[in-house]
């Protein structure tokens, strides 16, 4: 099996990934930004059922800095290139988001290139495909694009259209032998693992604790982690995958209200506290008015951007769990994990 540089190991994907690396028997070197961070990634995959941790390394290499990023990649025929950043409140200046997610995606195949890796999966989004369009009910797939010269984008979504346009455009003119093929995930739902909790998974824990009142009319895509992990080493692996980009989506859009009714049906007690209203259109503009984070959701009322996996399906075989598989998952390991105390018996 060959050796696999995952970047950002402890995150919430990236601890999947490793894990099913080291399940089909690959050595895998993962970057963590700090020293302290490889302690705690053993912790995880420890606890998560890794079969062996004898084929895991560690490497010292930050997205924003060039150091270590030689080192990281030596010796690796592939890397699977999971870490990006992301806000956790709204940036005051984009370029604090696109900036690092576009310079960190050009080390990265930069390190590749001159190191000799034969390929480079990215994991992208499905926000560098369906945003700035007309309404339409077709959906959307692996030729199109989002608009970033719409207004109102933000700053997250034109962060991971630039650094995937960025990267195709470095494979291309400067790439030289270097492989390219990039996973374009919808939200991302699953199985928790640890403290470090993504969006989506937190968007979970917030309706289990009541700390969401009412469901706003917003509509998204959901895809199970262990299935975006899935396609990651499909990616990685198949010759039919360079070059190409795959939509990671379970199925049609679901609305957060939709999420709270999933969470009702399989979790009895444990979601009680979980809203049970949907929240009219209009108060969501009134809260706009002063409020930073509704003024991010306004713009996304209403709007159902349904994708297709078909290209995923045909090309690399991959079977993704269903959407409220994918729910329910995320729920049940929160409680395990004690990390919904509020919202359990």
């Amino acid at each position: 099996m060959s050796k696999v540089l995952v970047t950002g190991g402890s995150g919430f994907l990236a601890s999947h990934v490793i894990l099913q690396l080291l399940d089909a028997g690959h050595e895998v070197r993962t970057t963590i930004r700090k020293s302290k961070q490889e302690r705690q990634v053993l912790e995880t995959l420890k606890s998560s059922g890794a079969k062996t941790l004898e084929c895991l390394s560690f490497a010292l290499a930050d997205l924003t800095k060039d150091d270590g990023w030689s080192e990281a990649v030596a010796g690796c025929e592939h890397i699977l290139h999971v870490a990006s950043p992301f806000p956790s409140v709204t940036p005051q200046n984009e370029d604090e988001v696109i900036v690092p997610a576009r310079e960190g995606t050009f080390r990265v195949l930069r390190s590749a290139r001159d190191g000799g890796v034969h390929r480079v999966v990215m994991t992208s989004s499905f926000g560098a495909i369906g945003y700035g369009h007309p309404d339409s009910k077709t959906r959307f797939d692996e030729r199109d694009w989002t608009n970033v010269e719409i207004p109102k984008i933000g700053a997250y979504i034109k962060s991971k259209t630039l650094a995937e346009r960025a990267a195709w455009d470095f494979v291309r003119t400067d790439g030289g032998s270097l492989e390219l093929a990039v996973v374009n995930p919808v939200g991302i739902f699953g199985p928790a693992l640890n403290d470090d909790l993504s969006a989506s998974v937190l968007m979970i824990k917030r309706m289990l604790d009541g700390a969401i009142p009412g469901c706003p009319r917003i509509y998204f895509g959901v895809v199970d982690v262990r299935d975006v992990a899935n396609l990651h080493l499909r990616a990685m692996t198949d010759p039919k995958a360079a070059g190409e980009r795959f939509v990671a989506v379970a199925g049609n859009c679901v609305s957060m209200f939709d999420v709270a009714q999933m969470l009702r049906r399989h979790l009895g007690d444990d979601a009680a506290k979980v809203p049970q209203r949907q929240i009219p259109d209009w108060q969501i503009r009134i809260a706009a008015l002063w409020n930073a984070d509704a003024r991010q959701t306004l713009p996304n009322v209403g709007k159902v951007r349904n994708s297709s996996n078909a290209k995923a399906r045909q090309v690399l075989g991959w079977e993704p769990r269903s959407t409220e598989d994918a729910v329910v998952a995320t729920a049940e390991s929160l409680i395990r994990l004690g990390k919904a105390k509020e919202g359990t018996r």
